[in-house]
């Protein structure tokens, strides 16, 4: 339950990117999921609510990737790719990991939580 309490926390900018990242990524499914319904078995309707979800999280990701950027000091290059992960489905996560992974998320990066620096948030 720890581990889920941990995930949820939005006490630092590396931790609601992360969120918002996966929030994006789930509404990504929830659409290719109601696209399936609308183009291979008709209902139009299926993809209103998914698609205004998608839409809203969307706009959420692009605003908490550039206040993120601003708060760890994202170069332009890192910042670019970060709002380019949204647009291919799932991206969004994958870049989450990739930065994770290269220092680029503070307290969330393998580098922080090998010298005890992620344990302390």
């Amino acid at each position: 339950m720890a581990t889920m309490r941990q995930f949820f926390d939005l006490s630092t900018p590396a931790k609601r990117f992360r969120i918002v990242a996966w929030l994006e990524a789930l509404s990504w499914l929830a659409l290719l999921i109601a696209m399936f319904f609308k183009w291979v078995l008709g209902h139009e309707e299926a993809v209103a609510i998914p698609g205004a979800v998608h839409g809203g999280v969307f706009i959420l990701f692009i605003l908490i990737s550039l206040v993120t950027a601003v708060s760890l000091r994202w170069n332009v290059k890192i910042t670019a790719l970060a709002l380019i992960s949204s647009i291919p489905p799932f991206g969004s996560v994958i870049f989450e990991w990739w930065a994770a992974r290269n220092g680029h998320l503070a307290e969330l990066s393998v580098d922080a939580e090998s010298t005890g620096a992620g344990l302390a948030a």
